[in-house]
């Protein structure tokens, strides 16, 4: 398909619907310099052509929602990629984890102002802390 193409319907195309084109066409994954290089030899351009575009190459590739690069460094067309869907358990612990944490700072929290009171750091005439009061989460959900 792409072979019967003249030159002037390859130029109109983007590298990124010439390479949609070509996975389709070979039915298999490639690797940047690879499937640039057959772009490079259906445009016609030189090697120094190849190597001054291969970076904007590579990037228009990257930002395409069509293409999804593999493990194998290949890029492959995202349609014919299997999703893997990957359940994270630690999501949970990390949430425990974060209530923990909150439960600490407040208890040390709570201590300090308990030794400021014992240690009398706190001034007594002070008006502004008589109607203070120290409130816990739940008491703070119920208001």
């Amino acid at each position: 398909m792409l072979k019967n193409m003249k030159l002037e319907e390859l130029e109109i195309l983007s590298y990124a619907d010439l390479t949609e084109l070509i996975l389709k066409e070979e039915n298999k994954t490639f690797t940047t310099p690879v499937i640039f290089r057959k772009i490079c030899d259906l445009l016609g351009y030189t090697d120094e052509e190849y190597t001054d575009k291969i970076g904007d190459y590579y990037t228009s590739l990257s930002t395409d929602k069509r293409f999804v690069f593999l493990d194998n460094n290949e890029w492959d067309l995202r349609e014919k990629t299997p999703v893997a869907i990957v359940l994270d358990d630690d999501e949970d612990e990390e949430e425990e984890i974060e209530e923990e944490d909150e439960e600490e700072v407040t208890d040390e929290y709570e201590e300090d102002i308990d030794s400021a009171i014992d240690d009398e750091e706190l001034d007594d005439n002070d008006e502004e802390l008589d109607d203070l009061a120290i409130l816990t989460d739940e008491e703070l959900e119920e208001n």
